[in-house]
């Protein structure tokens, strides 16, 4: 293509108004009552403060849908489903993922009225996720706006004109196509669950392969700034903030860096979806060009193709169907049972033990107590802060701030989103993927920790 081609202004202009918008609704940092976030979060905090109390009752309808339309589809193969690629993908899961959607779906009604033994329901843990401020509320409210938003920052030429500029960064260190910053940001100054949501339609569409969306669902959904000040106020050390995201910045970059070049996530495969063939990242710059012109060129040409209102609108839903019946019955299914044996067994206690004598050759006081916090954060990200906060340390409840945020795959959040979504991790990925980054961080936060303390 001639490099000094011109594009007309108004078409220039389907580029850049999509594309503003949707940095300012996804990137942007707003501040709201003395806290960070970006406006997704706000309107859809707005949207949970306004209806909370009935979100647990339209997501175990969902939940339900979800199930009674999966049997159908199984059962049945009805034309109207299995002629649609959307639907399809959506009701006809393998028979774990069926069974998974039943016990997710038995959950759901057994939080929603109180049914059965209280240790299912309780506010530690189904009632944990499923309540009017429970995280099944939130991901109802994040999906809603994120999921008919994202085609701001998907379709519109943006991740084209950063994936030619920032392919120098990403490639080289990260291994990865340019155009991943985008869900770095996202996530990092949003929330995990955006970035995952990102991630996996970009995958679907054959931006990335099998090996980088693994890679960048594990590794870049990182926890928001503002759920950073939740941690580190949760054990009473707000005026260590600074160097607490220091800390939990430095190692999470470390493990991006070392984490992808050994397995499980280097022996992903480099093909794409569905054995689909790659799209053009914008990589290969050809002669003639500048980086930025020739991803400027790409993004326009992008945005020409997505002048349907209507296409618009039905990408947004389907990425919010498919988050709310695919992912919201995984969540409540493999959260809950996480929390279970987190709240009711000495299973995480038990695994800890192996960590007491290394805890101790590192030199952290109170290494028993803080052993059983180190694998917990495998269920819930908030239990070691929650069972390490009465520890009398400061640079013990330090190190368990930290170690809780990089950990990152926990499976009442990420993991079980990541489970849920099409991104190629198993159940058994993320454990090992878990304690890999349990480890790395947990040297690198203890070094900060001894100069800090």
């Amino acid at each position: 293509m001639n490099p000094q081609q011109r594009f007309t202004l108004g078409q220039q202009l389907r580029f850049i108004i999509p594309s503003l918008l949707g940095i300012l609704l996804f990137i942007v940092p707003l501040p709201v009552d003395g806290e960070v976030t970006i406006p997704i979060a706000v309107l859809s905090n707005a949207l949970l403060d306004a209806i909370g109390p009935v979100i647990p009752y339209v997501m175990t309808i969902l939940i339900a849908l979800t199930i009674i339309g999966t049997f159908i589809t199984k059962a049945f193969k009805p034309a109207v489903i299995m002629d649609s690629p959307f639907f399809k993908t959506l009701f006809n899961v393998t028979p774990v993922w069926f069974v998974i959607r039943i016990v997710g779906g038995i959950y759901a009604v057994m939080t929603l009225f109180k049914l059965g033994p209280e240790w299912i329901w309780s506010e530690d843990t189904g009632g944990l996720l499923l309540s009017s401020d429970g995280l099944i509320s939130i991901l109802f409210c994040v999906f809603l706006f994120a999921g008919l938003l994202l085609p701001l920052l998907l379709n519109f030429g943006l991740l084209e004109f950063f994936g030619s500029i920032l392919t120098k960064v990403m490639r080289p260190i990260f291994n990865l196509p340019g155009r991943s910053s985008i869900d770095c940001l996202a996530s990092w100054l949003g929330d995990g669950t955006i970035g995952v949501l990102l991630t996996s339609k970009q995958y679907e569409e054959g931006f990335y392969t099998k090996r980088e969306a693994a890679v960048i669902g594990t590794t870049f959904s990182v926890v928001s700034i503002t759920f950073c000040l939740v941690v580190i106020s949760t054990v009473n050390l707000s005026e260590f903030f600074f160097p607490f995201y220091l800390t939990v910045t430095f190692s999470g970059l470390v493990a991006a860096i070392i984490l992808p070049r050994i397995p499980p996530l280097s022996r992903k495969p480099d093909t794409y979806f569905n054995d689909q063939e790659g799209k053009d990242t914008a990589e290969t710059i050809p002669d003639g060009y500048t980086r930025a012109g020739y991803g400027y060129e790409q993004a326009v040409l992008q945005a020409k193709k997505n002048n349907s209102v209507s296409k618009f609108i039905t990408d947004g839903m389907k990425n919010v169907l498919d988050m709310w019946m695919g992912v919201a019955p995984i969540v409540m299914a493999i959260g809950t049972t996480a929390l279970i044996v987190a709240e009711n067994t000495k299973f995480f206690e038990w695994i800890g033990i192996p960590f007491i004598p290394v805890l101790d050759l590192l030199q952290i006081p109170e290494a028993a107590e803080a052993s059983k916090t180190i694998l917990v954060g495998f269920a819930d990200m908030f239990l070691p802060t929650i069972f390490g906060a009465g520890i009398e340390s400061d640079m013990t409840r330090f190190i368990i701030a930290c170690l809780s945020v990089t950990q990152l795959i926990y499976l009442s959040e990420v993991g079980g989103l990541l489970l849920g979504s099409k991104i190629p991790v198993s159940f058994w990925d993320l454990v090992v993927i878990f304690l890999q980054r349990t480890i790395l961080t947990l040297l690198i936060i203890v070094g900060i920790a001894h100069l800090l303390f």
